[in-house]
């Protein structure tokens, strides 16, 4: 998630993309999981991003119907479009026909903005969500909107899967005055895994390949731009339309290796290059995984602060006493004349929402398409099973529940907020309590999972809406479970560490000492002041 292309920092005559800030995408095939499933992941990242699950009913509409684009990033209206005659019921980001996208924006050449665009990237998502029944037909869609209306945003990757093909796509603008998008989309080979985080990674491509799938002008348009030269088959759409820099390495491309060293261990990957060094290596566009993902599995991989690597933001006197992995914003500062930088992990503080999808070909799509959805950090979040053909959001989950001015203890929203940020005050010790109760409710909702949907299919073949109606119900129920357990743990948790004590199992006070290393960071500012004589 990116908010309008913010001020462009310069570190070491290297830019930052404001577009660093935002989010992170994991794509798995069918063959690469062991559910049987394609999966898509989101980390929706934004300080003025509000976590809640959206919800598109299905619709029918009169011819010549009209429906107003909002900006998703700032609200602002951007025009009226044609109204779809019908329209498909969208549960989160993923259709009633388990069609899924997400996004990731890397921003690329600012030039290519079109600010007279009739619509954005954020819309262009939720839009042909509600009109495409397979991932290369939201391929299509998403390139007959922007040829009829203008593309409004800066560059963009976007995951796009079905219950049989996971899809990366890569798109761009073609600048004031002209409407339509320059793109590559290409098919992820069965078995492999494939990730991104607001750089874009498509390379050299395939000219002639069913399933690679680009517009007819990528590459003359970039010739006409003097973006490229030489002969088609060397031509590379992040090159030419996102080149690299110093930002793009450390803060995009080092999350998108933290995932791949993760998904396969024995993988030789380029730490060089994540590093900052662009001479170096680069990553594969996907990676076959050491053994079958679970969906345990992915959720992990969406818990990361660069652990156990030359980037743990666990580490160093950033991470105060208690190890915190989060570091406030702004993300790069300045000091006695020099640029400096945090960096930038997959699990982050200012995530309003994320989700791991599952898309199931060998499950009816009433009962196969399913969103793990969460809100807030996704280390202390908990996946909720939310199915794509419910016809009800929780209240915990809804829009209009709360905002960002209207603090509501019945928002999942502020209820994880709350528990989180008390967490930060001594992460080290709390995030174990928080993970304990985590891996109970996920471990219970995972655990039922093939009960809850052996008895959606038995409904389904009496009545699809017997079937719609108790997969609602479990939904919902299962969000309830998760806001009664969590406003249990807030109490627990300062109940136990008040004022900087840690009551132990049997409930007595006891006085943890800092690490000491933090110690020595004391002593060190000041070596004589706390010396006892």
């Amino acid at each position: 998630m990116s908010k309008a292309i913010a001020k462009i920092i310069f570190i070491t005559s290297l830019i930052l993309p404001a577009a660093a800030l935002a989010c992170t995408n994991i794509l798995v095939t069918r063959e690469a999981t062991s559910s049987n499933s394609t999966m898509i992941t989101y980390v929706a990242d934004s300080h003025d991003l509000y976590g809640e699950l959206y919800f598109y009913p299905a619709s029918t509409h009169r011819e010549g119907s009209s429906l107003t684009v909002f900006d998703w990033d700032s609200g602002k209206a951007l025009g009226q479009i044609k109204e779809a005659a019908k329209t498909y019921r969208v549960v989160g980001n993923m259709n009633e026909h388990q069609v899924v996208i997400a996004e990731t924006t890397f921003g690329g050449r600012e030039e290519l903005q079109n600010p007279a665009g009739g619509i954005d990237y954020g819309s262009l998502m939720y839009i042909t969500l509600q009109r495409a029944a397979t991932a290369r037909e939201a391929i299509k869609i998403i390139d007959e909107l922007t040829k009829e209306y203008g593309y409004a945003s800066s560059g963009e990757s976007f995951s796009i899967g079905d219950p049989n093909e996971v899809w990366y796509m890569e798109l761009i603008g073609k600048g004031p005055g002209s409407k339509g998008i320059v793109w590559v989309a290409r098919k992820v080979p069965a078995g492999y895994v494939s990730a991104h985080a607001n750089q874009a990674r498509i390379t050299t491509f395939p000219l002639k390949d069913p399933d690679t799938l680009y517009s007819p002008d990528v590459i003359s348009f970039a010739r006409e731009k003097g973006y490229f030269k030489g002969k088609d088959r060397a031509f590379s759409f992040a090159d030419a339309y996102a080149p690299l820099d110093f930002g793009a390495l450390r803060a995009c491309e080092a999350r998108v290796w933290s995932i791949f060293r993760r998904v396969n261990p024995k993988e030789k990957l380029s730490l060089e290059y994540v590093m900052g060094n662009s001479k170096a290596p680069r990553l594969p566009l996907w990676i076959k995984p050491e053994k079958p993902l679970t969906t345990a599995a992915v959720f992990a991989l969406m818990r990361d602060h660069f652990e156990d690597s030359p980037m743990d933001l666990r580490a160093g006197v950033g991470a105060g006493p208690f190890a915190l992995p989060y570091r406030w914003r702004p993300m790069t500062w300045k000091l006695d004349g020099k640029e400096y930088f945090h960096e930038r992990a997959i699990s982050t503080q200012q995530t309003g929402f994320s989700f791991v999808s599952q898309s199931r070909a060998d499950l009816a799509d009433l009962v196969g398409g399913l969103l793990w959805f969460g809100v807030d950090d996704t280390f202390g979040t908990v996946y909720m099973p939310m199915y794509s053909s419910i016809d009800e959001v929780p209240p915990a989950l809804a829009v209009g529940t709360a905002d960002f001015h209207r603090f509501s203890w019945d928002s999942a929203f502020w209820l994880f907020n709350t528990v989180n940020n008390f967490s930060y005050l001594r992460y080290s010790d709390m995030i174990g309590d928080i993970i304990k109760a985590q891996s109970e409710l996920e471990g219970l909702f995972l655990g039922r999972q093939a009960e809850i949907e052996a008895a959606a299919v038995q409904k389904m073949s009496v009545s699809p809406y017997e079937a719609r109606k108790f997969l609602t119900a479990y939904s919902k129920e299962s969000a309830n479970l998760v806001m009664e357990r969590w406003h249990k743990l807030l109490p627990e948790l300062i109940m136990k560490y008040m004022d900087g004590n840690v009551r132990n199992e049997k409930g007595e006070v006891t006085h943890p000492r800092y690490p000491d290393s933090w110690y020595r960071a004391i002593v060190k500012e000041a070596p004589e002041r706390y010396l006892v004589p």
